[in-house]
């Protein structure tokens, strides 16, 4: 009979960053995060990452601060409701363009 061991099993699959695909021209919104309001931080300690947690195409980073790989993000908001800093804002993508250039 095999011994089981409780605690000591990884996931064996972890999301690579947009699976779904890049996201091309097609995202209506673009989240950015706003690093006075962000809990890592301001804290500068591995704290909080909500958004990184439950993004679903695993395109925020655990790192201080966070960032998010805009290539692959589809927008879907899920990060900006579940920061419970309120950090992260939904900007629209036609106004972000407008002030890149």
């Amino acid at each position: 009979m095999k011994k089981i061991i409780y605690g000591r099993m990884k996931s064996h699959s972890e999301p690579g960053p947009g699976d779904a695909g890049k996201t091309g021209s097609w995202r209506v919104l673009r989240p950015v995060i706003d690093l006075k309001k962000c809990i890592p931080a301001k804290s500068g300690k591995m704290a909080c990452f909500l958004c990184w947690l439950y993004c679903p195409d695993g395109v925020v980073t655990r790192t201080i601060p966070p960032e998010i790989n805009y290539e692959y993000c589809k927008g879907c908001e899920i990060c900006a409701e579940e920061c419970p800093a309120n950090a992260i804002a939904m900007i629209e993508e036609a106004e972000f363009m407008e002030t890149e250039d």
